[in-house]
C-alpha cells in the first residue's frame, strides 16, 4: 500500500493542492525512516564530553552543536543519565527553533508555547545561569511535563506560567528581549511514526492547526 493510500484522503488532497510540484518530494519523505536524537545538557556535560561519556553511538546533528542522532532501538529513556538530566530526547528537526534564536546570557526570554520543554531546556542552557526564561504553556496539563523536564535540566532563573498571550502581554508588556513562538502543530508530521494519529485525525471536526491559531498571537504594540 502506498503512503497516499494509507493517509486520510482529505489530508492528501489538501497537501497536493498546497505543495503542487513539490508534493512528490513531500510524499517521498513519508517513506523514509524517521530520525531520533538527543540534545546534551551543556550545563552538566559538554558536547565533546558526551562522545566519551554517554554509552550510545552518537552522530552529530549539523545545525546544533550539542545535538546527536541516535539509532531507533537505543534505550535512552531508561538510562540513569536521562533521569540525571544529562540529555533531552528530541527529534533532530525540533532542535532547530531554539538553536536559531540568538540568545545572550543576560537576555530576558519568553518561550510562549514551551511544553513539554524541548525548546525551553535549550534556551535555559544558552542563558548560562543569567537573564530570565519565562516558559509558558496555555495548557495546565502540559505545563506539568514542562515543570518536570526543566527540573531535571537543573537550570536557574526560570519562571513557568500557564497563561494566554494576551494575559502575558498585560503583565509583561515589552519586557522581553527575545520571544520564541513554536506554535502547536496539527501532528500530521507524526503520521509515519504512529498510525493511531491517522485515525485521530480522521475523527476531528477540522484540522488542529485551525484550533491553535489563537495561541500564538502575541503582538505587543509599541515595542
Amino acid at each position: 500500500m502506498s503512503v497516499m493510500e494509507r493517509l486520510p484522503r482529505d489530508f492528501v488532497a489538501r497537501m497536493n493542492g498546497q505543495l503542487k510540484e513539490e508534493a512528490e518530494a513531500f510524499w517521498d519523505a513519508f517513506e523514509e525512516a524517521p530520525h531520533f536524537g538527543i540534545r546534551v545538557n551543556t550545563g552538566k556535560l559538554s558536547a565533546r564530553e558526551a562522545a566519551g561519556k554517554l554509552p550510545f553511538p552518537l552522530r552529530p546533528i549539523p545545525w546544533t552543536e550539542n545535538g546527536f542522532y541516535l539509532e531507533q532501538d537505543v534505550p535512552v529513556a531508561r538510562h540513569p543519565y536521562y533521569f540525571a538530566g544529562l540529555y533531552y530526547i528530541q527529534e533532530p528537526s525540533a532542535m532547530l527553533p531554539a538553536a536559531l534564536l540568538p540568545v545572550r546570557p543576560d537576555d530576558r526570554v519568553l518561550d510562549l508555547c514551551a511544553a513539554p520543554g524541548g525548546k525551553a531546556t535549550e534556551l535555559a542552557s544558552r542563558l548560562t545561569g543569567g537573564g530570565l526564561l519565562v516558559a509558558n504553556d496555555v495548557s495546565a496539563g502540559r505545563a506539568g511535563a514542562l515543570l518536570k523536564n526543566l527540573t531535571l535540566w537543573g537550570a536557574p532563573n526560570i519562571c513557568i506560567t500557564v497563561e494566554t498571550p494576551q494575559r502575558l502581554l498585560e503583565s509583561f508588556g515589552c519586557y522581553f528581549d527575545k520571544i520564541l513562538v513554536d506554535a502547536p502543530c496539527s501532528g500530521e508530521g507524526m503520521f509515519r511514526k504512529d498510525g493511531s494519529l491517522i485515525s485521530a485525525w480522521k475523527k476531528r471536526d477540522r484540522p488542529a492547526t485551525l484550533r491553535f491559531k489563537r495561541r500564538s498571537s502575541l503582538r505587543p504594540s509599541g515595542c
